[in-house]
C-alpha cells in the first residue's frame, strides 16, 4: 500500500480556523480557471482563420484541437509514469510550484507564435498550441484536485463549479475579443491571414510570466502534499476508470460542438452567418457554461434552500445580462470614435439584441428546471442534463434553420456541469491518490483532441456538417451513463453516502 505523510488536515474536512484562508487561496485559484478558459476558447477563432489562410479542410483544420488537447494526454502520460515510478510530483514539489511551473511552458508555447506567423507555418502553429497544452496540463492537474480540497469532499462539486463558472467568464469574453482582434483589428490587408495572431499570443505571453511571478512569492495553504509511494493505485478504483472515459468523452463532445459553431453557422441551410457575426454566438454558446456552472455551484452547495432558490434565480438572469452586454459591445468601432459615440452604439445594438436573446431566454429557463429534478445530486444532475445535450444535438441533426441554430448554441448550458461533476464524482473516496487520479483525469482531455478531428472528418466525407453532429451525441449519452450508473461501480455503499 502507498503511504502519505500529510503536512496539514485531512483532505476531506476543513477546520473552521481555516475556513478564512482557503477561501482566500480558492480566490487566487479562480485566476487561473478565467486564463485558461479564455486562451482555450481562442482554438475557436484559429480553427476558421488557419482554414482559410492555409487553404485547410475540415479535419485539417480540427488539428488545432488535436495539437492542443493532444498536449494534455502526453503531459498527463508523463506525469502518470513518473509517480508510478518515482512518486507523485505534486506531492513532492507541491501545488503552487506546479501552477508556476505549468505558467512558464505555457508562456513559452506563446511566445512561438510569433516565428510561426513570420514563417507562415501551420506545423509551427500547432507546435506551439502543443506546448501551451503541455503548460495548461500541469495547472490542470494542480488546480482542480486543490479546489476540491479547499473544503469538505461533499461539497467538492459546487467549489469546482464556481470555479469553472470563472473559467466561463473567460470562455465567454474570449470569443468576442479573440474574433475581434484575430478577424478584423489586426488583420491586415494583403498580410498572410495568420500574421493577425501575433500579437495576441505575445500579450499572452507576458501575462503568463507575470501570473508566474505573483504565484511564486504568495503564500498557499499546503493542504494533503506528501510523499506518495511508487504505483498505480488509482488505477484500482473503477469508478475512477469510467469516470477517465466520461471526461474524454465530455471535452471531445464539447470541444466537438464549439469548434464547429462558427462553420455550421455559416451554413446557408441554417443561418448563413458572416465568421465575425457567427463567432458572437461562440461566446453565447460558452457563455451558457458560465451561467450552468454557477447555477451548478449554488445548487449543489449546502447553501439554505430559500437562499439558494432566490440565487438560482438572480445568478442566472445577472450572467445573462452580462452575456447579452458583452455580445453587444461595439468593438469594431472603438478605433476613431469617441466614448460617446461607442457607448451610443453599445446602447443600440444591446436594443437590436433584444430578439436574439428573447431566442435564448427560454432555454435558461429550461436550465432553471432540471436543477430542481437534480435534487442536488451531482451524479442525478449530471445524467439529466447529459440527456438534454443528447436531444438537442438529436434535433440539430434532424431539422435545419433556426431550430438548429439554436439548439447548438443552447448547448452550452446543460453541458456546463459536465466537468466539474464528473471530475468530482471521480476523486471521490481517492484519498491519497487524489492527484494521480486527476493526472488521469487530466490525461482523458485527450477527448479533445480526438473527436473534433472525427467530426471533421465525417463532415469532409458525407459533405454533411449537420450529420456530424452524431460525434458529440453519442459522447454525452456515455456521459450521462456515469451520472446514472458508472461512478457508483466497485464502490462501497457508505462511500456513496
Amino acid at each position: 500500500m502507498a503511504s502519505i505523510t500529510n503536512s496539514s488536515q485531512p483532505q476531506s474536512s476543513v477546520p473552521g480556523g481555516n475556513r478564512a484562508s482557503y477561501r482566500g487561496s480558492f480566490a487566487i485559484m479562480t485566476s487561473l480557471f478565467f486564463l485558461w478558459g479564455f486562451m482555450t476558447v481562442f482554438n475557436d477563432i484559429l480553427i476558421p482563420r488557419f482554414k482559410e489562410a492555409f487553404h485547410l479542410g475540415y479535419f485539417q483544420a480540427m488539428l488545432v484541437q488535436f495539437a492542443y488537447f493532444g498536449a494534455y494526454f502526453v503531459g498527463s502520460l508523463v506525469y502518470f509514469i513518473i509517480s508510478v515510478t518515482s512518486g507523485d510530483p505534486i506531492a513532492k514539489i507541491g501545488y503552487k510550484n506546479g501552477v508556476v511551473i505549468g505558467l512558464l511552458i505555457s508562456a513559452a508555447g506563446s511566445a512561438l507564435f510569433w516565428p510561426a506567423a513570420n514563417a507562415a507555418s501551420y506545423p509551427m502553429f500547432l507546435s506551439a498550441l502543443f506546448i501551451v497544452g503541455l503548460g495548461f496540463t500541469m495547472l490542470q492537474i494542480a488546480a482542480n484536485p486543490y479546489v476540491t480540497i479547499l473544503g469538505p469532499e461533499k461539497t467538492a462539486s459546487s467549489r469546482l463549479n464556481l470555479a469553472q463558472g470563472f473559467n466561463s467568464i473567460g470562455t465567454t469574453i474570449g470569443p468576442l475579443i479573440g474574433g475581434f482582434l484575430i478577424f478584423q483589428y489586426f488583420a491586415k490587408t494583403g498580410a498572410h491571414g495568420a500574421e493577425s495572431v501575433k500579437v495576441p499570443y505575445l500579450a499572452f505571453c507576458l501575462i503568463f510570466l507575470a501570473l508566474a511571478a505573483a504565484f511564486y512569492f504568495i503564500h498557499l495553504p499546503h493542504i494533503g502534499e506528501g510523499q506518495v509511494e511508487r504505483g498505480a493505485g488509482a488505477l484500482k478504483f473503477p469508478h475512477v476508470i469510467l469516470g477517465i472515459i466520461a471526461i474524454f468523452m465530455y471535452v471531445g463532445g464539447e470541444v466537438s460542438v464549439g469548434s464547429a459553431i462558427i462553420n455550421f453557422l455559416g451554413q446557408p441551410a441554417v443561418a448563413g452567418l458572416p465568421e465575425l457575426e457567427a463567432s458572437k454566438y461562440v461566446s453565447i454558446y460558452w457563455g451558457g457554461l458560465m451561467i450552468g456552472r454557477f447555477m451548478g455551484a449554488v445548487e449543489l452547495s449546502e447553501m439554505k434552500k430559500t437562499s439558494k432558490q432566490i440565487m438560482l434565480i438572480v445568478i442566472p438572469l445577472l450572467a445573462f445580462l452580462l452575456l447579452w452586454i458583452a455580445k453587444s459591445a461595439p468593438l469594431d468601432a472603438l478605433r476613431g470614435n469617441s466614448v460617446a459615440s461607442v457607448f451610443t452604439l453599445w446602447r443600440d445594438a444591446f436594443v437590436a439584441n433584444a430578439p436574439v436573446f428573447g431566442k435564448y431566454l427560454p432555454f435558461i429557463g429550461l436550465c432553471w428546471v432540471l436543477f430542481q429534478f437534480g435534487r442536488a445530486h451531482a451524479g442525478r444532475t449530471l445524467t439529466i442534463f447529459s440527456l438534454t445535450v443528447v436531444a438537442l444535438l438529436l434535433t440539430a441533426i434532424l431539422v435545419g434553420g433556426p431550430v438548429a441554430m439554436w439548439c447548438v448554441v443552447a448547448i452550452g448550458l446543460f453541458t456546463s456541469i459536465g466537468w466539474s461533476n464528473t471530475f468530482s464524482l471521480a476523486l471521490e473516496g481517492t484519498g491519497i491518490y487524489k492527484s494521480q487520479v486527476s493526472a488521469l483525469l487530466v490525461m482523458a482531455i485527450l477527448g479533445g483532441a480526438i473527436l473534433p478531428p472525427l467530426q471533421g472528418w465525417i463532415a469532409d466525407t458525407t459533405k454533411n456538417l449537420q450529420l456530424s453532429f452524431i460525434v458529440p451525441l453519442l459522447a454525452y449519452a456515455y456521459v450521462a451513463f456515469y451520472g446514472a450508473v458508472g461512478h457508483r461501480i466497485g464502490r462501497k455503499k457508505s462511500e456513496l453516502n
